[in-house]
């Protein structure tokens, strides 16, 4: 079968940077989803896109579907033949409909009754007729934001300018937005000479980069990269490459060149966080630092344009970066009159969120909970003053003008603005922390304390926003609550502690419901959190690779404490391998089973056993139970369950749990809830597949 390339390019107006490499690939996977549904087979898809462009390359597609075969199903055959043997009406008709007669009819059975079924042969059809469809796959890539333009109805990323439809040498006739396909593209919008025409798909590449267009982002990466070490080598300097920040100037030109540029030293007595954020999120420079790691007046830009006049641009840079600093400078100037407990007052006046209240009605109830969960997990006493002193001014530099100017630097500036106004650095770096972790790559707080106001504060937000009914959905969460909820996960399971997410949840909830903020009910706030909170330990469990039923079964009862949870679906995970693990799964789900037809839970008396195997599992549940209090880690807990499983079997052949005796029958339900309960503490097994 003979062979084409197919290239399709949107030209746009410029697109921001950070919805861009989303947007390429969303459009590639589409374009190949189409081309496998529709059977047109193809080698290799090249991606390409710039700040002007979303564009791909499908290398070798095949110039025709490929011949298929399609199963119809008919009318049953007791409906397809009449009673006089010849072939109904209902036959003829469904025969007639996929272009063939009865004579074409066999009979297969499909759940236990026959149907008459036939084989149509399918030709496939010319390539070139089904890349219309293009259209539609055009029309219908989404963005994050949209925008309409004239009086047209489409919403997209940004006005659509030109489209290249290109089948081999032939032109993909289809019209979006006003704008008509054809083969010309656009190259750099300062440097190139304006339109390109193109004879073949395989030209785009080549003919963009003769116009000052790097296509491929990856290629215009590793061209950012390899400046940058030119420059760090030139230089003696250190270039730390953040990759979020490489990313989004990638997307931000079509030809880089870097340069670099210079600010006075005196910059430097502003913190280097502030210098560092101010190039970074305002102007996208990279920072320059010493061999040594010390922050230099130097920057890093990357220009959208080649080398000419490239020192007129290095000017024009520093003369935009020394107004950015100088900004700085001030705001920093200004913050060192501010007194924390004037700046907590101001507090009082902030609101927070309109139905919660201000931020220092917040932090008061933040304080509260550190202070509660402090008690229950017995922390020293030097602790718990920092935890309190930190949950108190936690919010102070929400008021400073650094971190009004910067909010990303909140609580950054509140460990520098803390020290300086003499609180100690326990305290300082507590404000720090509780903000952490402030995204999934981050790391959590590294002291007690700081964890202590971190998990305090993001449980505070929380569940005063699950109280209002404020809860996730979807794509939806503009508070950022499950971030949040993933870092307290992820906090509790690094640092062990002792204490139950029911518990933590049941702390906070009391202090909200305290408050009065609730516009719920507390069963239904607690339900929904437990809920919220399962769903950030399943997704962690999911990333660990553990096995969806044994993540269910975990989850099958209480979260308890996070951390064990972890362990117990591990070892878990660990185990399903072993020989005998069905059989003893099986044996712990009959007690789990069994003890469902019991709703409230008894005392257990051994006078009412009526032979020894009562007597040796009730032996068993004593010693499990015991040892469950010494906390035992998840593996050795279970391998105290699977070596009751011979007294489990004994008890089942040898005992009738639901006897006529009803005291008896009573006892033995007792007797199997009581050990169902210890059987819970690792998992709910009943929920485990085993084979």
């Amino acid at each position: 079968m003979t062979k084409r390339n197919l290239l399709l390019e949107i030209g746009l107006e410029e697109m921001p940077a950070r919805f861009i490499t989303d947007s390429m690939n969303q459009l590639a996977s589409k374009v190949e989803n189409w081309l496998e549904t529709n059977n047109i087979g193809f080698e290799a898809i090249k991606l390409y896109s710039t700040p002007r462009r979303l564009a791909l390359l499908v290398l070798n597609v095949d110039e025709r579907q490929e011949d298929s075969e399609e199963e119809a199903k008919g009318p049953a055959k007791k409906i397809a033949i009449s009673e006089q043997g010849e072939w109904s009406k209902a036959a003829i008709g469904f025969t007639r409909g996929q272009g063939l007669t009865v004579e074409d009819i066999y009979f297969k059975e499909v759940n236990g009754v026959e149907y008459a079924h036939v084989k149509k042969f399918i030709k496939g059809q010319e390539t070139f007729e089904l890349l219309v469809d293009l259209k539609a796959i055009i029309s219908g890539l989404t963005f994050p934001k949209n925008m309409r333009w004239a009086d047209l109805e489409l919403r997209y990323i940004r006005p659509i300018k030109w489209l290249v439809a290109m089948f081999g040498n032939d032109i993909i006739p289809f019209e979006i937005a006003g704008v008509q396909t054809g083969n010309i593209t656009r190259g750099h919008r300062f440097l190139g000479e304006g339109e390109i025409q193109l004879s073949d798909p395989q030209e785009y590449e080549e003919a963009l980069l003769g116009q000052y267009v790097v296509a491929d982002a990856e290629k215009r990466k590793d061209a950012i990269t390899s400046q940058l070490e030119k420059i760090e080598d030139e230089n003696g300097w250190v270039v730390p490459v953040d990759e979020d920040l490489l990313e989004e100037v990638t997307n931000l030109v079509e030809y880089p060149t870097a340069l670099y540029g210079r600010f006075e030293e005196e910059y430097l007595e502003i913190p280097g966080e502030v210098l560092i954020t101010s190039m970074k999120e305002h102007q996208r420079y990279f920072p320059v630092k010493s061999l040594s790691g010390e922050l230099l007046p130097h920057f890093i830009t990357v220009r959208n344009g080649d080398h000419l006049h490239i020192e007129k641009v290095a000017r024009g840079n520093e003369k935009v970066l020394r107004a950015r600093l100088a900004d700085a400078a001030f705001f920093y100037k200004e913050d060192q009159r501010m007194q924390i407990d004037a700046a907590l007052e101001k507090l009082k006046n902030v609101v927070y969120h309109e139905d919660i209240g201000t931020i220092a009605e917040k932090s008061e109830r933040v304080r509260k909970l550190v202070e509660l969960v402090a008690e229950r997990l017995d922390f020293a006493p030097d602790v718990i003053k920092i935890a309190d002193r930190a949950a108190q001014i936690s919010k102070f530099d929400l008021v400073s003008q650094m971190v009004y100017e910067f909010p990303e630097l909140q609580g950054i500036m509140g460990e520098k603005y803390a020290l300086q106004k003499g609180e100690s650095p326990e305290v300082a770096v507590a404000i720090n922390e509780h903000y952490m972790p402030r995204n999934a790559d981050d790391s959590i707080p590294g002291s007690p304390a700081g964890a202590l106001v971190a998990i305090a504060d993001k449980l505070d937000t929380i569940v005063a926003f699950f109280s209002l009914g404020i809860i996730p959905s979807g794509s939806q969460d503009p508070y950022a609550l499950r971030r949040q909820a993933a870092g307290i996960v992820q906090t509790l399971i690094e640092k062990k502690w002792n204490i139950s997410l029911e518990n933590l949840v049941g702390l906070s909830l009391n202090l909200v419901s305290e408050a009065g903020i609730s516009k719920r009910t507390d069963e239904e706030v607690y339900h929904d959190l437990i809920q919220f909170f399962k769903l950030r330990v399943k997704h962690l469990l999911q990333e660990k690779g553990i096995r969806y039923d044994l993540i269910d079964a975990v989850l099958g009862g209480e979260i308890g404490i996070v951390s064990g949870m972890i362990e117990k679906a591990e070892a878990l995970q660990a185990a399903s391998g072993d020989e005998g693990f069905k059989e003893s799964m099986e044996a712990l789900s009959r007690v789990l089973n069994i003890a469902s037809k019991k709703d409230v839970l008894g005392d257990i008396d051994p006078e009412r056993f009526e032979n020894e195997y009562e007597q040796r599992l009730y032996e068993k549940y004593l010693e499990l139970g015991q040892k469950a209090e010494d906390g035992l880690d998840a593996a050795s807990y279970y391998q105290l369950l699977v070596d009751i499983k011979p007294e489990i079997n004994d008890y089942f052949e040898h005992t009738m749990v639901m006897s006529d005796k009803q005291d008896v029958r009573e006892n033995r339900l007792n007797q199997m809830a009581a050990l169902a309960a210890l059987i819970m503490k690792l998992a709910k097994v009943n929920d485990i597949l085993v084979k």
